[in-house]
């Protein structure tokens, strides 16, 4: 896949809770309007907006629980996640904000708003926020994936591999391409992309699994990328080169 991302994982404190439906023979019952429900009922739908893609009514609902609970951290981070799925940054970004005043120490958030930094292309700042959720829960596979992805922006490839290692460690599917519910940063140039594919290529030859490792090998040099021939002398290879399918992907002779 010539396409390859690294994938921003936003993650939320809660599931929707969907009401369930009433009784056949119960009396038809009025919908609730906005202003007559609770902060807790008005959360729950806007979980179930979110969960149909309707981030637009998801947002109003956020809003409304809200302004019945200006103190909830966890409602504005839900605001914040709708209104990022909306590309509405600027709003979004105000939204972890606030998150973050009323509890700084709200991981999610912090790692939410570096994201929104990451997009703008505001590579430090955004580093400073991962590496503050990080601090707060070292335990997420995906902080560690966020901050990974921030080296690598910055040319810190030993950073980013350190990062990348570390959350593959919690979670060996964390840096697999199939989307959960987040936003993609697309890597620009076909240069980047391919130093990005060997960098992972070397991370999982590294924790032996060489499917992954050659499957990389295999978009690094789709994608152009001109070192090929290292995996014949960098360290992290050296138990895969007995692998006839290394050779099929990079043939020994490059390495002379």
């Amino acid at each position: 896949m010539r396409g390859l991302a690294i994938k921003f994982v936003i993650l939320a404190l809660a599931v929707a809770c969907v009401p369930t439906s009433a009784g056949a023979n119960e009396p038809q019952q009025k919908p609730a309007t906005i202003d007559s429900m609770t902060a807790a009922e008005l959360e729950a739908a806007g979980e179930q907006a979110r969960a149909q893609k309707n981030d637009e009514q998801a947002i109003k609902y956020f809003e409304a629980a809200i302004r019945k609970d200006r103190k909830n951290a966890v409602l504005y981070n839900k605001l914040g996640l709708a209104e990022l799925k909306t590309n509405d940054l600027r709003s979004a970004r105000i939204a972890f904000q606030n998150a973050v005043k009323r509890n700084s120490k709200y991981a999610d958030a912090l790692n939410n708003l570096g994201a929104v930094d990451y997009m703008q292309k505001r590579y430090g700042t955004a580093a400073k926020q991962f590496k503050k959720a990080v601090a707060l829960d070292e335990t997420r596979a995906t902080f560690h994936v966020n901050l990974g992805a921030t080296w690598f922006a910055q040319k810190n490839l030993e950073g980013a591999v350190t990062e990348y290692a570390r959350a593959l460690q919690l979670d060996p599917d964390a840096l697999a391409n199939s989307s959960r519910i987040g936003v993609a940063a697309q890597i620009a140039s076909p240069e980047e992309r391919a130093k990005y594919s060997y960098m992972l290529a070397k991370i999982y030859a590294k924790r032996g699994e060489a499917e992954k490792c050659l499957r990389c090998l295999k978009l690094a040099k789709e994608e152009g990328y001109r070192g090929l021939a290292n995996v014949y002398k960098d360290e992290e290879f050296t138990n895969l080169r007995q692998d006839p399918r290394l050779g099929e992907i990079v043939p020994a002779d490059h390495a002379k």
